[in-house]
């Protein structure tokens, strides 16, 4: 591409961008040093296709390149997360910086360009989804009991205190609140995830059924039954089992004839003990900042307020976590967060008035 005499404003959209792939590759190199193997590998390729970008906007500019520019905040951010964390947040950061490239509807950016910034989206997501996949289980238990603990405890603390109770009433029963709160989602996690377990141990093949296999009478036997059970057809459970019992008769047959019992589901799920207590831990830390005010000796309206605030940036800080580990928008998942809980509190504190009226 060729551009004679490019505008004031043309050099300084091609200088922002070639700051900003500078940044972006060097986002790449810097999580790339955290990783090993195959991550690793695919990391510094990105960054190498980021370069690539950057000698685009280098020969658009030619002698006029000019002073370094900054990046975009939002590169900067994801390069201070990269040098310093190098988590699965910044993958998910990354993976939104790339859905936001500005190519599509650059006409000095070429197709090809546009088309990179989709294909590393999606190699980013699919980097992002094995950090999310390892923190599925204790991230879930984590942002449900927080969330819970907030949004429970803070609608009881202002449906109680909008009755008129005094503080000490209104404190016995935040704290009542949260230990009743957390010994239930603890309980409830540790019977929902034993369940699950026993579920996937009663449909986890044998690990000793396949020793039956050798001593199975070759011309009536029910091998090819177990291949037509776990989904295969006729013929080729029966290819299945005609394979097993060549290899038998050669003395190749391995030790897992029926196939290798995976565990990984099991490990994905995790033990009941550790999900009771994660989740015990942080009801109990959501639950434990809608009473702080009263602790502290607040109360009346004050109390309240500072109640709401502190609950309001935790809920805020919960939703734009899950907003950036899910690929979505941080602000939309934080106001979602925060709207839900104040709902709820709202109701309640207006029920509480009621109440307090009512008994008056």
């Amino acid at each position: 591409m060729v551009v004679s005499q490019p505008t004031a404003s043309q050099l300084r959209r091609w200088r922002q961008h070639l700051a900003n792939e500078r940044a972006e590759a060097a986002v790449y190199r810097d999580l790339a040093q955290r990783r090993d193997g195959a991550e690793r590998e695919i990391l510094l390729q990105l960054a190498a296709a980021e370069g690539r970008h950057e000698n685009h906007w280098l020969t658009l500019l030619g002698d006029q390149v000019g002073r370094p520019h900054r990046p975009d905040l939002r590169t900067r951010v994801l390069g201070f997360l990269a040098r310093h964390l190098g988590s699965v947040f910044t993958l998910a950061l990354a993976q939104r910086a790339e859905a936001r490239s500005a190519y599509e509807t650059d006409v000095d950016a070429t197709p090809t360009m546009a088309a990179d910034e989709r294909i590393h989206m999606e190699v980013v997501r699919a980097l992002a989804s094995r950090g999310r996949d390892q923190l599925s289980g204790s991230f879930r238990a984590a942002v449900f009991g927080a969330n819970d603990g907030l949004v429970s405890n803070l609608a009881l603390v202002l449906g109680i205190s909008a009755t008129g109770v005094s503080n000490h009433t209104i404190l016995a029963t935040g704290l009542a609140g949260l230990i009743a709160g957390a010994l239930s989602m603890g309980a409830g996690e540790y019977v929902s995830v034993n369940s699950q377990l026993e579920l996937l141990e009663a449909s986890t093949p044998s690990a000793t059924a396949g020793t039956a296999v050798k001593a199975l009478d070759v011309d009536a036997n029910e091998l090819a039954l177990v291949y037509r059970a776990r989904g295969m057809s006729e013929e080729e459970a029966a290819e299945q089992s005609a394979a097993v019992f060549a290899s038998l008769r050669s003395g190749a047959l391995g030790d897992s004839p029926l196939g290798e019992v995976s565990t990984e589901k099991h490990e994905a799920v995790g033990t009941g003990l550790r999900a009771a207590v994660s989740s015990f831990m942080f009801f109990a830390s959501g639950a434990l900042i809608p009473v702080l005010p009263y602790l502290f000796g607040l109360s009346g309206i004050t109390a309240v307020v500072v109640s709401a605030v502190l609950v309001g940036l935790a809920l805020l800080s919960t939703g734009m976590i899950v907003g950036l580990l899910s690929g979505g928008p941080p602000l939309r998942r934080a106001m979602r967060q925060l709207l839900i809980g104040y709902g709820a509190a709202t109701v309640t504190y207006l029920l509480g008035l009621l109440f307090g009226t009512a008994a008056g």
